[in-house]
């Protein structure tokens, strides 16, 4: 039996939260000091309407609080998170630094 990917898991947890317009999770490890096929560094480009009219904090501890059961397993999760609206203004997410190790 292979082991779920922590990817996937992420994506599910966050669709069954969210009434989600564009989901886009990138795996980043390979772009820092980790072993090979590690899964511990992650972006999130989350677009939903659920978060009109919501501060970018409350935001950010709406999808903490949906993956509290994996984050201890994650060791860096970068989020850019949307309503549909915002979106349509500010499609360019930067793309993440390389580590410096």
């Amino acid at each position: 039996m292979s082991k779920t990917s922590k990817q996937k898991i992420i994506k599910s947890l966050l669709e069954s939260a969210f009434n989600i317009h564009l989901l886009e999770i990138t795996n980043e490890s390979y772009m820092h000091n980790v072993p090979k096929d590690s899964e511990t560094h992650f972006k999130v480009i989350l677009v939903s309407n659920d978060f009109t009219n919501l501060a970018l904090v409350k935001r950010h501890k709406a999808v903490y609080d949906t993956l509290k059961n994996i984050m201890n397993q994650i060791h860096a999760l970068s989020l850019h998170i949307f309503d549909i609206e915002e979106y349509k203004l500010n499609q360019d997410v930067q793309d993440s630094p390389q580590c410096v190790n």
